[in-house]
């Protein structure tokens, strides 16, 4: 029997719509023809949800009793008896409860693949393994149910729902993902703007990356080498050197142009540990991701072979070089990278820019291997200029023997024994000096064209040359040894120095730090693993290509107490790297280190954040939310008393006061609830056009019979404000009653609106004591009552709340002097919904329409 098929419907966050899919592609199926089944379904009480259910047939679930309570889950031997075409299960990361027939659902959907039913289920991004740490921090929320990624990725098909953001949110405060007691909260905290776009970009880019996979997979079983373009990548090849700027400004043109992505690599050396170098390098670094590309540092035998290697892998399809300056004379000795590059290309455009006449060579050509000196092109190297030299200095000497000292044909020998040493080291030059011996030997000693050397003299100074050879050659590669362990040391210290920057500027060093370990050990690939409780291991970070998951799966492991290891793949650290290899585990042992206490300051800073706000809530509480209570109380007991006659004045004066006292107490838990959706980033603005003059009087009747105290003057002349009604009306109502709490007993407050070039002004003008100029920002904070005078009515929301609508209308609220002594209020709205001026830098220009506010 054939396996049947996974479908998954993959969501950012709850809400965003997913078994709402997953209910209209079973619809469709079913209508056909196939045979369509809910084998569980979760609609969490949303109607919309259950109305998709449709004609669709329901497999009742298994009841489960754990611990006294009853639950209910998917009956996957009912499912397996129907036997249909397709089943519907939801929520594909669930952990069943104890007692079920498997520990997780996607083990029951396994069971349900097996016998040939196609299952279609949903699953959230936060929900798979890999990301779980990501999420928590992100959100602040560690994730229970998880799902190996790997069983999501083996899915035949997944379908993104994809919901902005804002629509989220929106949802969410219509009741349709959580209900009423449930809204604020979840607005506050895992529903953040910020934490939903995170969250749908991790689901954008691990799409993506499945994406990548399938590609690569389909580009393997047809056995298809070649680069497709299915999107532009230009790559860079960066050397240090100071000509290179404008190479990498060329190459970003290229790809904004054909709007790709832009790579940089550099070919690091192959010293034992891996070093960038060049002092501009880091400048150039920086300008790739200034310009927004990626930086890659690779390791390889040959620059030219690990730049091909690099593009074939990252399908580039265009390949940046800087021109060389080097002279012909390297060229010949070294080779061209740029020739064996264009050679290899194959598919791949090759640019070659032109040098701006700045010396520096663009790749290093050969390598030091490791634990050699020399390298082995340079040894090579040497031995041909042993074998050539000799050949030439022969050809050349041997028909003039009879001409020629012996000591004069020695001293020659031994200036090319000395330039083969100093090429191909010690080998090289020992062996240029044997063959040197044995031709000299042979052809300019006496009896001649014998191997026997008659004069005891001769046989001391070929002795001599040999031995002189032998130690110029040993100087020469002791010498070379001397550079690379100072290149090596050089390479530890510049290895070290940039995990420590990684440590100290990186917002995810863990992640940097292995990637920079496993470039300079020149590894297949690393994970740091972190045991879990049931005696298995999560991946904290990972670098390369099919990093392993356990520390078995590695060449090597190092222990970073107290719960974590560090896994390296491919060949095993010698004992020069275990020493820097630890220095580097150390420094992991910080970053996570430094990670725990940062996720515990931020807890703390939080926790003293809630701690202060409570604190001042109770404090409102105790005392201004218990005043208008105790009023209305007195006033309600006053008229149940049977024994106490009360006039009807006395009468009308208690039910006057309970009404004022209830309109104080509705005003004080209003601003308390504004507030709690400033801060939850509830607010949704609908922006239309509308007129000054019909807000203010709306505004004014919240104050009572305090209206009499205003001067008004709002001409209907003003042009119309795009902004929200009902935030307007709040900004200007709690402004007003402000101004009227503020005021002497017996002064007016005026309220004057005028046209500027920028929009309209509001301003609310009092004739208080006034606001000190280093108070002006602390009013706006909640609980502060500080400014003209002394009241008792209120928690110091009323400003702060004003200030938090009139930002998310996109309105300004500043504080000025008011000429004559008190405060003014102005409130700047903009008049066209598309200006790119914010309200905050608008232009007070001059004032048209209604009289400015007089001197007193």
């Amino acid at each position: 029997m054939a396996r049947g098929t996974l479908r998954i419907f993959l969501g950012a966050a709850p809400g965003v719509g997913k078994t709402f899919e997953m209910l209209q592609y079973g619809n469709r199926e079913l209508h056909r023809g196939r045979d369509v089944v809910i084998g569980f379904l979760e609609t969490h009480g949303r109607q919309p949800t259950a109305d998709q259910i449709g004609d669709l047939e329901i497999i009742p679930r298994r009841t489960i009793e754990h611990r006294g309570a009853t639950f209910s889950e998917m009956d996957v031997d009912a499912v397996l008896t129907r036997a249909p075409d397709v089943a519907l299960v939801d929520e594909y990361a669930h952990t069943n409860i104890p007692g079920s027939r498997n520990t997780k659902r996607w083990q029951d959907i396994d069971e349900l693949l097996d016998a040939g039913i196609d299952v279609v289920s949903t699953v959230n991004i936060q929900h798979l393994e890999s990301l779980n740490d990501v999420v928590e921090q992100i959100t602040g929320i560690k994730q229970r149910e998880t799902v190996p990624d790997v069983r999501v990725r083996s899915a035949d098909q997944i379908d993104l729902v994809d919901l902005p953001p804002e629509s989220v949110r929106r949802r969410l405060a219509r009741g349709l993902i959580y209900d009423a007691s449930k809204i604020d909260a979840a607005l506050g905290n895992f529903f953040r703007p910020g934490n939903l776009g995170a969250l749908r970009e991790l689901a954008l880019l691990w799409l993506a990356d499945r994406v990548d996979e399938a590609l690569d997979q389909y580009k393997r079983d047809h056995d298809i080498g070649e680069t497709w373009e299915t999107r532009e990548r230009v790559l860079v090849a960066l050397t240090g050197a100071p000509n290179a700027d404008h190479v990498i400004r060329r190459a970003a043109r290229l790809a904004a142009r054909t709007h790709g992505e832009l790579v940089a690599v550099h070919v690091i050396p192959q010293d034992g540990l891996a070093r960038t170098t060049g002092p501009h390098l880091e400048d150039q670094r920086a300008l790739i991701e200034q310009l927004g590309g990626i930086y890659l540092e690779i390791v390889g035998d040959d620059p030219a072979d690990a730049l091909l290697a690099t593009a074939h892998s990252e399908e580039i399809t265009q390949l940046v070089l800087g021109a060389t300056r080097r002279s012909r004379w390297q060229e010949l000795i070294g080779g061209s990278v740029i020739n064996r590059v264009i050679r290899g290309a194959g598919s791949v455009d090759v640019h070659v820019i032109s040098s701006d006449g700045s010396d520096g060579e663009p790749l290093r050509l050969w390598r030091h291997p490791r634990h050699r000196a020399l390298s082995r092109r340079r040894r090579l190297l040497g031995f041909a200029v042993g074998a050539v030299g000799t050949a030439a200095l022969s050809a050349f000497l041997i028909p003039s023997q009879r001409g020629l000292e012996l000591a004069s044909v020695m001293l020659l020998y031994l200036g090319l024994t000395v330039i083969a040493s100093a090429v191909g080291g010690l080998a090289a030059g020992l062996t240029t000096a044997l063959a040197a011996i044995a031709i000299t030997d042979y052809y300019f000693t006496d009896p001649l064209r014998t191997w026997v050397v008659a004069d005891t003299r001769v046989v001391l100074a070929l002795v001599v040359f040999v031995v002189v050879s032998g130690i110029v050659s040993l100087l020469v590669d002791i010498a070379a040894r001397r550079a690379a362990e100072a290149t090596r040391a050089t390479a530890e210290a510049a290895a070290l120095s940039d995990l420590a920057r990684v440590l100290l500027d990186s917002d995810r060093p863990l992640e940097q730090l292995v990637d920079h370990i496993r470039t300079a050990l020149q590894l297949h690939s690393i994970t740091l693993l972190r045991s879990v409780t049931d005696g298995g291991w999560t991946t904290e970070a990972s670098s390369g290509a099919d990093p392993p998951t356990a520390p078995e799966e590695g060449s090597d492991t190092i222990t970073i107490p107290p719960d974590h290891v560090l896994v390296l793949s491919g060949s095993r650290t010698v004992a020069e790297d275990r020493r820097v290899l630890t220095a580097f585990a150390a420094q992991l042992g910080v970053a996570l280190e430094s990670r725990t206490l940062a996720r515990v300051a931020a807890t703390a800073g939080e926790l003293q954040q809630a701690n202060e706000l409570r604190a001042a809530l109770l404090a409102a509480v105790s005392h201004d939310l218990r005043t208008p209570l105790a009023a209305m109380k007195a006033a309600a007991t006053s008229l149940q008393q049977t024994d106490v006659h009360l006039t009807r004045a006395d009468h009308d004066e208690f039910v006057q006061t309970i009404v004022e006292e209830t309109d104080r107490l509705n005003r004080l838990v209003g601003n308390l609830l504004d507030m709690s959706r400033i801060h939850s980033g509830a607010l949704d603005p609908i922006t239309v056009p509308v007129g000054l003059d019909e807000i203010v009087p709306a505004a004014m009747r919240s104050l009572g019979d305090n209206q009499r105290r205003l001067d008004v003057s709002v001409p209907e002349s003003l042009p119309r404000v795009h902004t929200d009604p009902g935030l307007l009306e709040r900004i200007i109502a709690n402004l007003l009653s402000n101004a009227v709490k503020w005021s002497p007993p017996g002064t007016a407050v005026r309220v004057v609106a005028g046209e500027i070039p920028s929009g309209v002004d509001l301003r609310v003008v009092d004739r208080g004591e006034g606001i000190a100029a280093g108070d002006r920002d602390r009013i706006f904070e909640p609980f502060q009552r500080i400014g003209d005078g002394h009241s008792s009515d209120g928690i110091g929301l009323g400003l702060a709340v004003a200030r938090g609508f009139a930002d998310a209308i996109n309105a300004s609220l500043t504080i000025d002097d008011t000429p004559g002594g008190g405060t003014t209020m102005v409130l700047h709205l903009p008049t066209t919904a598309e200006s790119g001026e914010t309200a905050a830098q608008h232009d007070t220009g001059t004032f048209h329409g209604a009289t400015p506010p007089a001197p007193a």
